[in-house]
């Protein structure tokens, strides 16, 4: 029992440093809600705000230092827009407390609970629910996946490739290109994706990686079928002095308030 509430304790814990806060004065998230993405607004060594948080949406709306707490994005095989310039990212073992637990306090076939279970076949999960509410209806693959496909039977802390090998949380796009080719492809090119930093191609970038936009429990999202989660707006652009309203190319409404094509001006127009 003394077992069992250790286990209740951690995931209460887990689920309190994982809450979103939306308070300009508090963290607010760079990426997707409820993700390790969170940054607390502090001052730079110039005394500037190092991100500017919106008080509608929680969101980061701009950086001062693109770069602050990230590392190096690490080697990639496969020439991409990162082979030029330097490229980083925001690591995220780090941002996972309890992942050093994960192989040692569980999944070492020892300890229960669960046992280690090597089986790739979808089954009911007591534990992470949290994460996956319903293991056997997981919103990833269309039913053609499970969770073993992706995380490593043997090193539970880490993600696993085709062929086995561990692939480390802070790199999870080499884990999505095993299926998601196409647009790994884009993503490596520069074309699909967040990126932040220096303009210039050898610049340094940071690169926003697959989980950080798309929550891999949940890619299809049910009913919805996308593998993006809908950002809240942020508020319309104040209208420049002088400008009364948003048509600004003078258009004249027609009585059912849609827009007629603006008058000829003339020969030549």
């Amino acid at each position: 029992m003394k077992k069992y509430a250790c286990s209740m304790a951690v995931l209460a814990l887990f689920g309190l440093a994982n809450s979103p806060v939306y308070a300009e004065d508090k963290p607010c998230f760079e990426s997707r809600q409820g993700y390790y993405s969170e940054v607390l607004p502090t001052k730079n060594k110039d005394g500037l705000p190092n991100v500017k948080c919106s008080p509608r949406t929680g969101g980061v709306l701009w950086w001062s230092d693109p770069f602050d707490g990230t590392i190096d994005m690490g080697a990639i095989p496969i020439p991409g827009d990162y082979s030029v310039g330097k490229a980083v990212v925001k690591p995220r073992e780090e941002k996972i407390l309890f992942m050093p637990l994960c192989t040692t306090a569980c999944h070492n076939g020892i300890t229960p609970p669960p046992p280690l279970n090597k089986s790739r076949t979808p089954r009911v999960l007591t534990l992470h629910q949290e994460i996956v509410p319903d293991a056997l209806n997981l919103q990833h693959g269309k039913g053609a996946i499970w969770c073993l496909d992706c995380h490593n039977v043997n090193q539970r802390n880490k993600l696993i490739d085709n062929f086995g090998n561990p692939i480390s949380f802070n790199e999870p796009q080499k884990l999505c290109g095993k299926c998601h080719g196409p647009i790994y492809r884009d993503w490596r090119d520069g074309i699909h994706g967040k990126r932040i930093g220096e303009w210039a191609s050898t610049g340094q970038k940071r690169w926003f990686v697959c989980t950080e936009c798309h929550n891999p429990h949940d890619v299809q999202q049910g009913v919805r079928g996308s593998g993006f989660v809908q950002l809240a707006p942020e508020p319309a652009p104040v209208l420049p002095k002088g400008v009364k309203n948003a048509n600004h190319e003078r258009h004249s409404l027609s009585a059912g308030g849609a827009p007629l094509a603006p008058a000829a001006s003339g020969a030549g127009h």
